[in-house]
C-alpha cells in the first residue's frame, strides 16, 4: 500500500543548534577564564504529536466525551451534573482534553436531507497502479468537491471510501462518472447507497 496521507500530522522535533553553558566567568586582568559549554536539557514534547503512548483517559474523561459527543454544545454547570462533578473540576477536565488533542472540535450535525441531498452512498475506489505517486493530489481534489462528507485511506485491495451525498441517484451516477470513473488514474469503483445511518452510544 502506498504510504499514509499528510493529513493533519505534527512532528516533535529537538531543538538544534550550540548548546550554550552558563554566563563566562568573571575575567580576570588581561585574561578570560576558560568555562565548559554545559548542554541544555531538551523540552519534554506534550500532546500525541509527540510520538509516544496516547494520553490517559480515566472514567471522569470517558463520561465528559460521551456527554459531549451527544450535545457539544452542552453548558458546563450541566455538563458536571451529568458526569457527577463540580463544575470547577469539569471545566479543567474539558480544558485539558482539548490541549492534550483528545477533543479535536466540535461540529455541527447537519442534516443532508434539509440542504437538499437525500441520496447518500459509499464508494469505493481503486486506484490505478501507476498512479500511486499521485494519490496525495486524488485524495486533495476528491476532498473539496462539495458532494463529499468523508474521505476514507484504506489499507487492503481498496484505496479509498467516498462518502458523498447527492440530490438524487441521477446526480450520484454523474458524480461517479465524472469525477472517478471519467479519471484515467482510477481502476475501479463500486458503489453501495446508505439507507440508513445509525449512531452507536456504546463507542467508549
Amino acid at each position: 500500500m502506498p504510504g499514509r496521507l499528510p493529513k493533519d500530522v505534527q512532528f516533535a522535533r529537538e531543538g538544534s543548534g550550540e548548546p550554550r553553558g552558563p554566563a563566562r566567568a568573571a575575567a580576570e586582568p588581561f585574561a578570560a577564564k576558560p568555562f565548559a559549554a554545559r548542554p541544555r536539557a531538551a523540552a519534554a514534547p506534550r500532546g500525541p504529536a509527540s510520538g509516544g503512548a496516547p494520553p490517559a483517559v480515566d472514567d471522569i474523561d470517558r463520561r465528559i466525551l460521551r456527554e459531549l459527543a451527544a450535545d457539544g454544545r452542552l453548558a458546563n454547570n450541566a455538563l458536571a451534573e451529568r458526569v457527577g462533578v463540580a463544575a470547577s473540576t469539569c471545566l479543567g477536565r474539558v480544558r485539558a482534553l482539548r490541549e492534550r488533542g483528545v477533543i479535536r472540535g466540535y461540529h455541527a450535525d447537519v442534516d443532508q436531507v434539509a440542504l437538499g441531498r437525500p441520496i447518500q452512498a459509499m464508494i469505493a475506489v481503486r486506484l490505478q497502479a501507476q498512479a500511486r505517486g499521485r494519490i496525495s493530489g486524488f485524495a486533495a481534489r476528491i476532498a473539496r468537491l462539495p458532494e463529499v462528507r468523508n474521505l476514507y485511506f484504506l489499507a487492503g485491495a481498496d484505496d479509498f471510501l467516498v462518502h458523498v451525498a447527492a440530490a438524487s441517484t441521477e446526480a450520484l451516477r454523474d458524480f461517479v462518472v465524472v469525477y472517478l470513473s471519467g479519471n484515467p488514474d482510477v481502476a475501479l469503483t463500486e458503489t453501495n447507497l446508505i439507507f440508513e445511518h445509525v449512531r452507536s452510544d456504546e463507542w467508549m
